[in-house]
């Protein structure tokens, strides 16, 4: 029997009482309930400058950015949930990705995402739930050779969309983004066999 898939999940916001953090609890509880060993961060554990090549060739790699990339490489999932920014994806979230992608010396380095698989889902105060923003984030992670689900959940009108117990008011919408979390979690534990 394969052992459990790690994988690393967060939200692509660090904004107190996140609608964005509130999803991807959800998600990762729905990975672990299907037997995967889920480490959930905070970006706001994780700070990083913008990222500036210049910066970058003149000081090194950030300790954050050291921490992240280590810590991806050890996983073999990602679970994101990502806001939207102007029919995009969160400049703290687009910053990570960009420093994550470096190596130590500059330049690109995708090893930490080599063969990774990701769930991806989003949580806006509009109407679309943050689906514009998924397809940019979609073509960035395929870009840096992640394979992403085809399922995704964008949930709209995310200020009245949580109970107070954190969790999805719609049972609907619940099961789907668990479902994401347990999808990626059986995929990664057939890709080991």
């Amino acid at each position: 029997m394969a052992s459990a898939p790690k994988i690393l999940a967060f939200a692509g916001s660090t904004r107190e009482a996140s609608h964005n953090q509130r999803l991807i609890r959800i998600a990762a509880e729905g990975a672990r309930a299907a037997g995967a060993l889920v480490t959930l961060i905070d970006l706001r554990d994780y700070p990083l400058p913008l990222y500036d090549a210049d910066l970058h060739g003149r000081d090194g790699m950030p300790e954050p950015a050291r921490q992240m990339r280590a810590l991806l490489a050890r996983q073999q999932g990602l679970l994101i949930s990502s806001p939207e920014y102007n029919g995009s994806l969160s400049g703290v979230l687009k910053n990570t990705l960009d420093w994550l992608s470096r190596g130590e010396q500059g330049g690109a380095s995708l090893e930490p995402f080599a063969g990774k698989v990701a769930g991806i889902m989003a949580a806006s105060p509009g109407a679309l739930g943050g689906l514009r923003g998924l397809a940019h984030l979609r073509q960035i992670l395929t870009n840096l050779g992640i394979l992403v689900l085809p399922q995704q959940r964008a949930i709209g009108q995310a200020a009245s969309a949580f109970g107070p117990d954190g969790q999805l008011a719609d049972g609907e919408q619940q099961a789907q983004v668990l479902a994401i979390g347990s999808r990626l979690s059986d995929l990664l534990r057939k890709l080991a066999t």
